[in-house]
Parts: C-alpha cells; sequence; structure tokens
C-alpha cells in the first residue's frame, strides 16, 4: 500500500508541470472565429499582429458564421469580429438568449447593404429604390437584379421584394450566383457603361473599384436605416470574464467601411499575401493602432503600445 501510494503521488506531482503549462497555454490564446469571407479574413489578421507582440497566440478557426456562434457559446471559440446584423440576427438572438456571449459594439462603422448601381448610373439620377418602378427605368436595367447565391438571406429578402412588388419590382428576374459571378457581371457592365442593378454592400472592394452607390430604401427591404448594419464584436462570456486585458482590445479594434473595402481589394482583387496586407495596414495607420492598444497591456502587464510598435518596425 505504501509502495502503490508512493507512486500514485509520484504521478500525481510528474502532471504538474502539464496542468501549469496548460493553464499558461488558456491564459494567451484567443481562438478567432473566422468565415471565408475576405474582410474578416484579413481583420482578424490584423487583430492577430496586435496581439501577437503582447504575448498572445491567435489561432483562426475557418467555420460558417452560423457554425461559429455555436462554438461561442459551447466554449470552442473565444470571439467573433463579424457578427453582421441584421442578416444574422436569427443566429445572434438564439445565442444571446442563452447569455453565453457578449456584445461589445460595432467594429466597422459605415457599413451598408442594399440595391446597388455603378456610379454613372447613380450620376444620370437614379438614386432611390422608388425610382425602378418607373418603365424606363425598369427597362434600363432589363427588369433584372442580380445577386448572391440562391438561399441566402439576401436573397431571401430579394424574394420577398418581388413577390410583394415593392417598389414595382414583381416581374422583375433575380439573377443569383456566386458573388465572383455576380462581380464579373457587374464589371462587364460597367466596361460598356451598360445599367445594372445588383446586391451590394460596404465594405468590400465592389465599392471603390465600381464607384458603387447604394440606392436609398425606406421600405427596409435590406434592414431598417437604408439597410445600414452593425458589424459586432461577439465574445464568449467566460473569455470576456477571465481575460480582461484581451477584451479591452477587442473592444477599442474599430475600422471603418472604406478602411476594410480598402484592405479587402489590396488581398482579394490584388492578391496580396495575407499576412503582409495586414502588416502594411498596421505600419500605414500607426494612429489606429495608438487608439487600439490605449490602456492596454503585454500579457506581463507592461505596456502594449511598445510592443507592438517594435514588431512592425
Amino acid at each position: 500500500m505504501r509502495r502503490s501510494a508512493l507512486l500514485t503521488a509520484l504521478a500525481l506531482t510528474s502532471l504538474l508541470p502539464l496542468t501549469a503549462q496548460a493553464a499558461q497555454d488558456a491564459s494567451i490564446e484567443l481562438r478567432l472565429v473566422v468565415p471565408p469571407w475576405p474582410g474578416v479574413t484579413v481583420k482578424s489578421e490584423i487583430f492577430a499582429q496586435l496581439a501577437e507582440p503582447l504575448g498572445y497566440r491567435v489561432e483562426a478557426l475557418e467555420i460558417s458564421s452560423t457554425v461559429g456562434y455555436q462554438t461561442l457559446q459551447s466554449g470552442e471559440s473565444d470571439a467573433f469580429l463579424a457578427g453582421w446584423l441584421p442578416s444574422q440576427q436569427k443566429s445572434y438572438d438564439a445565442a444571446m438568449e442563452q447569455g453565453n456571449i457578449v456584445d461589445l459594439g460595432n467594429n466597422v462603422t459605415g457599413a451598408r447593404m442594399g440595391f446597388a448601381v455603378p456610379g454613372y448610373v447613380h450620376d444620370a439620377g437614379v438614386t432611390h429604390a422608388k425610382q425602378l418602378a418607373d418603365p424606363d427605368i425598369r427597362e434600363r436595367f432589363g427588369a433584372e437584379i442580380y445577386s448572391i447565391e440562391s438561399g441566402s438571406t439576401v436573397s431571401d429578402h430579394l424574394h420577398g421584394a418581388v413577390e410583394a412588388d415593392t417598389y414595382g419590382l414583381s416581374g422583375w428576374t433575380l439573377r443569383e450566383s456566386s458573388t465572383p459571378g455576380m462581380l464579373a457581371e457587374v464589371d462587364a457592365a460597367r466596361r460598356d457603361e451598360r445599367w445594372i442593378l445588383f446586391y451590394g454592400w460596404t465594405p468590400h472592394w465592389m465599392a471603390p473599384v465600381h464607384d458603387m452607390e447604394i440606392l436609398d430604401d425606406p421600405a427596409g427591404v435590406f434592414g431598417e436605416d437604408n439597410g445600414r448594419s452593425d458589424v459586432r464584436t461577439i465574445v464568449a462570456r467566460d473569455y470576456q470574464e477571465s481575460h480582461p486585458n484581451m477584451a479591452r482590445l477587442l473592444d477599442q479594434f474599430e475600422l471603418t467601411a472604406d478602411e476594410q473595402s480598402a484592405f479587402i481589394q489590396a488581398y482579394s482583387l490584388e492578391e496580396g499575401e495575407l499576412a503582409s496586407v495586414a502588416r502594411e495596414w498596421l505600419q500605414a495607420h500607426p494612429d489606429r493602432v495608438a487608439s487600439f492598444i490605449d490602456g492596454v497591456n503585454t500579457h506581463d502587464g507592461e505596456p502594449g503600445l511598445a510592443a507592438v510598435r517594435a514588431s512592425l518596425k
């Protein structure tokens, strides 16, 4: 019995370093939900390049937003930088009801989605969705709306508008394809300065490249306030409570739609290397970096800004 007790004690003692290491790993780890969207991909990499010089390790979990909300509740992920509302409202509301997530607020100002046209169509006087009921304007557009994948929340909104004859859309044809497929149609139309109506959103590279304008939408086909959206920072409640330093960084990390559109263009359209695009953005925006890191320390308790600045030299 004495030998057995001694062996047990020795075994438990040998596990102590492993237990301490596991606790240390948990204290520096941040698991980000990163759906396969260019905007959140680059944004998450920018955040990682802020966090890592502070002594944290960031893991990107490449999963859908729907699965992401589930993992935030189950403890399998820690944060999500792309809680688009109202488009993710159902998943968001279900997760909030369980009380396991915390909404730190909007991290992109100026986000919006809706009926979109190239700049030359807007300059010709088409600025309002109500104008789509005009027979001449309908004809110029060929009574067609280009959109993303069938079954998406956006396409559901558009089908509902056609069925309800909102803005006189009854009889219009909805052309659904992938995002690259839709934007290829927009690019072809733009080269010929042909009129085209499509589903547009910002932040995205389509905004600067196509001089995109979103039409006024008082009926709220794409949501209230003319389709304006929030892009929320969602954090697992346990993580927020146990990591106040990182929670502060997550809370202060905020971009404009134009800023995000620019780095989406550099990464997605111009095919820049992810880490380089993120690093170049941080190097070009020192004042924004300082605002993100204000009051944030390294994991060891030292001032954070000096560590981040040193990593960007």
